[in-house]
């Protein structure tokens, strides 16, 4: 691939972060002004800490999953884009979300 490509991708998805940072700060600062009891922002901060780490562990199993169907791929020595390629990498991820779903729920 090549670099010009990559780097408008790259420019898009860093002023995306840097947009949902500021967003993000802004709305923390909102509520803790906003002189809700300290019990309702202990409860938001928390239910942020889990989703935070539950979406941490499901990019974490999805990638580790889609490692191993490209190294399924690898093994086979599949050169071509075919349907049956296609197929190993979703099903790879499927199996990454049923398997982040299960830990996730097991965890709770």
């Amino acid at each position: 691939m090549e670099i010009e490509v990559l780097i408008p991708i790259t420019l898009f998805i860093c002023i995306y972060l840097a947009i949902k940072a500021v967003v993000d700060a802004r709305a923390r600062k909102h509520m803790l002004q906003s002189n809700g009891s300290e019990e309702m922002l202990r409860t938001l901060i928390d239910g942020e800490e889990t989703r935070r780490r539950q979406a941490s562990l499901r990019w974490g199993v999805i990638l580790v999953a889609l490692a191993i169907g490209f190294g399924l791929i690898e093994a086979v020595d599949w050169q071509d884009a075919s349907p049956g390629l296609f197929a190993i990498l979703l099903a790879a991820t499927g199996v990454g979300n049923l398997a982040a779903y299960y830990i996730a729920r097991r965890a709770k």
